[in-house]
């Protein structure tokens, strides 16, 4: 008999949630092995090197020798390997609730969720084989509990959406990139933006009126399903808003960048996949990828932070930007615990973390430019990882640390730009004219900026945070405002230079690609 190890980083907690006794052991369900690289990236993230996909997979991909192991751990447990992804260092298995329970030594139970939801969880720690302790770096797929929220806000009044005619204060996306100077003679021409949604959807007739009324030509778009997850929109006040909202951003700013709209499930497994694909698919090869979802990042395992990271260093060696909504629930990300928290993927060093402001004009000019705080549940996120050390970007820049336990962490965001809902984003959703805010909005604002500053350059800006943090005078600094929320009563305050509520500021450029690289 195999003797078994725990799966370092993999224990959960229960769900809060009702246990129900509906689950059927022969369902089938598809997981995500993550495995173990045979090289650190550490070396060539610092000097900056980029790969084509075939050089990384080369490189960086999983030895043939992991894989038949985890292959024949498989075959053992009577569950199928349906793919294989070297570069993507993971394996997709399938098989019954059953054979997973027993190959990872746990049980599964199905909850019901008082929204309504049933989902598959478990508690406690996955464990493997022992012989394979050094060649499994995750699982997931087996607990499917809603994972992410979207970082968007609907502008409202007595519980009803604003009009755009009745929204004074609101603008459309391509009004702010212009108030922001963003390059006026680059439309992203050739550049392809990834979008990461977790449910909702678009409609096509909605996107050709949005963007007619705009006099702009309606973007290419291509939805890619994941894990069977497709494009399904419902009802405005769903993740249908999450969804329109980045295409319309991104869409009336960069007009001529293709749009690839990644569909995901929910569930952690099923969010890494979307990101993986984003990052490592050759099909589509976004040289952007905008992510507008997230969660606290006390809610995340180690596994999971360690498997979201090693993609997000995938994309840097591959010259793929990264931009991530920092979250929408002021210093506390929603967490009723007292103490202050960031959003992750927002919080991993090797991303973008886009911030909020409340932007009010006259006459066509910036009169004022604040840090977004409306109330506890609606302000921007930001503050200092307890789980990610400063990296070398930020030594310099005075990030303070945690406030609740001390760590000297990545602090967040990078840069900000419009979210209060009340100054946002003229949008429709599912035939409705809305006004919507939120960092969900700058995440995509700033992947249109990239797209635009890639445009007919023999490079990517790719992951560009150390050139930022050197060529400060790109961002327009904001200095009053905090994230400053009533359940904790501590929090961050905006300040000369860079702070934990809109990071460097609002900037008009990103620094251009440096030469000396892999050419994409």
């Amino acid at each position: 008999m195999n003797s078994y190890v725990t799966l370092q980083g993999s224990e959960k907690s229960a769900p809060a949630a009702q246990k129900i006794e509906t689950l059927n052991p022969d369902e089938i369900i598809g997981v995500t092995v993550k495995l173990a690289r045979g090289k650190s990236f550490d070396e060539d993230i610092r000097a900056g090197r980029r790969y084509s996909r075939i050089d990384f997979a080369s490189k960086y991909g999983v030895d043939d020798e992991s894989i038949s192991a985890v292959q024949e751990f498989a075959a053992r447990s009577h569950l199928s390997v349906e793919n294989v992804g070297k570069a993507e260092s993971e394996i997709q298995l399938r098989g019954t609730v059953r054979n997973f329970e027993s190959a990872f030594n746990l049980h599964l139970a199905n909850y019901f969720d008082p929204r309504g939801i049933v989902f598959r969880g478990r508690s406690g720690e996955i464990k493997i084989p022992e012989q394979l302790r050094h060649i499994i770096t995750g699982v997931f797929g087996l607990d499917n509990r809603p994972h992410a929220s979207p970082k968007f806000q609907a502008f409202k009044k007595d519980g009803h959406f604003i009009r755009h005619s009745a929204s004074p204060l609101s603008f459309y996306p391509n009004q702010v990139a212009q108030l922001y100077g963003f390059p006026s003679k680059a439309s992203g021409n050739g550049e392809s933006i990834g979008l990461i949604e977790l449910g909702g959807g678009y409609r096509v007739g909605d996107l050709n009126d949005y963007f007619s009324s705009l006099r702009i030509a309606p973007p290419k778009i291509l939805a890619v399903s994941v894990d069977g997850a497709t494009n399904n929109p419902t009802t405005a006040d769903s993740a249908d808003g999450e969804v329109m909202l980045d295409i319309e951003v991104a869409g009336s700013v960069a007009t001529s960048a293709n749009i690839v709209v990644y569909f995901g499930t929910n569930t952690d497994k099923g969010f890494l996949d979307a990101v993986t694909k984003a990052v490592h698919g050759s099909r589509n090869a976004p040289t952007v990828i905008s992510i507008s979802w997230g969660s606290p990042e006390k809610a995340w395992t180690q596994q999971a932070l360690t498997a979201f990271d090693d993609a997000f260093k995938s994309a840097a060696l591959l010259g793929v930007t990264v931009c991530v909504a920092a979250g929408d629930r002021g210093s506390s990300d929603g967490v009723a615990d007292g103490k202050v928290h960031v959003d992750f993927p927002a919080a991993s060093p090797f991303v973008l973390a886009c911030g909020g402001t409340r932007l009010e004009t006259k006459g066509g000019s910036i009169v004022s430019e604040t840090v977004w705080h409306e109330s506890s549940s609606s302000a921007t996120g930001g503050g200092v990882s307890d789980v990610f050390p400063l990296p070398t970007y930020q030594q310099s820049v005075g990030v303070p640390r945690s406030i609740d336990t001390g760590f000297v962490g990545r602090g967040l965001p990078d840069v900000a730009g419009d979210a209060d809902p009340e100054t946002g984003y003229n949008v429709v959703v599912d035939g409705q004219e809305m006004v919507i805010g939120g960092t969900s909005a700058v995440a995509p604002l700033m992947a249109a900026l990239v797209a635009l500053v890639n445009e007919g350059g023999k490079q990517t800006l790719g992951f560009f945070n150390d050139s930022l943090y050197t060529h400060e005078s790109l961002c327009r600094d904001i200095v009053h405002g905090n994230n400053i929320t009533t359940t904790t009563g501590q929090g961050y305050s905006a300040a000369k230079g860079w702070d934990a509520c809109t990071g460097l500021g609002v900037p008009s450029s990103f620094p251009k690609p440096q030469s000396g690289k892999v050419s994409r």
